[in-house]
C-alpha cells in the first residue's frame, strides 16, 4: 500500500501521484548466475545519535543510514552493518574513480572514447540494464558518464573501466583502493557496474562515498539530471531515480537486483540555509524475499521518501514544526 505523504510534502507542492510515480526505470530483470543470495531478513535498529531528537521512520527490512553532510554528530544508522550486494549503486564509485583519473571542468566534454565490440555486444543483454551502443561509435567521457549514471547502463560502466585501466579487473582494484582511502572498511568491489553480487558494502560505507562523490561538481550535476539526450542514442534518456521528481532532491543513484533487493543512495538540499549543505541517505536490501524486482525497487523509494520528509522536518522546523 502506498505511504501517505506527510504535511511537509504537501507544503512542498508534491502531489501523491508525482511522489509515487516509478514507471520507466531500467533495472536488472533476470536472476544472477550465482549461488542463491541470502534472504532479505529483518534488521534490528542500531542506536541513534543525539542529533536527531526522535526516531527516524526506518524501513522494516535491510539497513539504512542518514546524515547531514559536514555534521559529525548527525549520523544515524539502522540495521546490522554487514556487507550486502549493492547493485548499480556501485556506479557512484566507478564515476568517482573515472573523474579522479580524468578530471573534467564543469562544462567540459572530456576526451573522446570509441565504443568497443564488447560494449556493443553487451547492449543486447536482456537480464541487465544497458544502453544501445554500436561498435565504432564515439562518445565523450562526459556522455558515457551520463549513460552510466542516468539510465544506469552497465555496458557504459564497463567500457569506461576498460578505457581507464585496460580491464575491468584492473579498474576494480582501483575502486577498492579508493574505498580503502575513504575508510570504507566493509566494502568490496568486483566490477564497475554492480551486476556481480560479489560487490558488497554497507549503508555506513556508502554514506562515506556519498560525501566524497557530491563534492565533485560534474558528478553532482549528472546525478541531479532527471532527463537528457545524448547524440547517437535514440530518444530521451530518463533517470532511474524518480526521487528527482521531489523538490530539493539532487541525486544520487538507484540499484536493483535479485541479490541486492532495492538499494538507493540519495541527496537532498535543505529548504533554507546553505544551498551546498546536503542531507545524505541510503537504504539497502529493501523488499521482501518473494517480491518482484519492481516491488523491491519501489520499497527502496518508499523508505527513502519517508526518511527525506522526516529529515527535512527536523532541519526546517520553521516550515513544519516538529511535534
Amino acid at each position: 500500500m502506498p505511504s501517505r505523504l506527510s504535511p511537509l510534502t504537501r507544503v512542498l507542492g508534491v502531489t501523491a501521484s508525482a511522489a509515487l510515480a516509478v514507471g520507466g526505470l531500467l533495472v536488472y530483470t533476470g536472476v544472477q548466475d550465482q549461488d542463491e543470495p541470502p534472504p532479505l531478513s529483518n534488521s534490528t535498529p542500531a542506536s541513534f545519535t543525539s542529533a536527531w531528537p526522535w526516531a527516524l521512520p526506518w524501513p522494516s527490512t535491510g539497513q539504512a543510514a542518514v546524515e547531514v553532510a559536514g555534521r559529525a554528530d548527525s549520523l544515524s544508522v539502522y540495521g546490522e552493518q554487514r556487507p550486502v550486494p549493492i547493485a548499480s549503486v556501485t556506479k557512484v564509485m566507478t564515476a568517482l574513480v573515472i573523474l579522479r583519473d580524468h578530471p573534467l571542468g564543469r562544462n567540459e566534454p572530456g576526451p573522446s572514447i570509441q565504443v568497443d565490440r564488447q560494449a556493443a555486444i553487451e547492449s543486447g543483454n536482456r537480464d541487465e540494464s544497458t544502453v544501445p551502443l554500436a561498435a565504432g561509435q564515439v562518445f565523450t567521457e562526459r556522455q558515457l558518464l551520463e549513460l552510466m549514471l542516468i539510465p544506469s547502463g552497465n555496458n557504459a560502466a564497463r567500457l569506461l573501466a576498460r578505457w581507464d585501466a585496460g580491464s575491468e579487473q584492473a579498474f576494480a582494484r582501483k575502486m577498492n583502493a579508493a574505498a580503502a582511502k575513504l575508510g570504507m572498511t566493509n566494502t568490496t568491489y568486483t566490477g564497475a557496474s554492480g551486476y556481480e553480487p560479489a560487490t558488497v558494502s554497507t549503508a555506513v560505507d556508502q554514506l562515506k562515498l556519498a560525501r566524497q562523490a557530491m563534492k565533485n561538481p560534474v558528478l553532482r550535476d549528472i546525478v541531479a539530471t532527471a532527463r537528457t539526450t545524448v547524440p547517437g542514442i535514440p530518444g530521451e534518456i530518463v533517470n532511474t531515480n524518480t526521487l528527482l521528481e521531489l523538490p530539493r532532491v539532487v541525486g544520487i543513484k538507484t540499484g536493483t537486483s535479485t541479490a541486492a533487493g532495492g538499494a538507493l543512495l540519495w541527496a537532498v538540499r535543505p529548504l533554507s540555509g546553505d544551498r551546498d549543505r546536503l542531507i545524505l541517505g541510503v537504504v539497502l536490501r529493501q523488499g521482501d524475499p518473494d517480491d518482484t524486482l519492481e516491488e523491491k525497487k519501489e520499497a527502496a523509494f518508499v523508505a527513502s521518501r519517508k526518511l527525506i520528509v522526516a529529515a527535512l522536518r527536523y532541519l526546517n522546523p520553521e516550515i513544519m514544526p516538529i511535534s
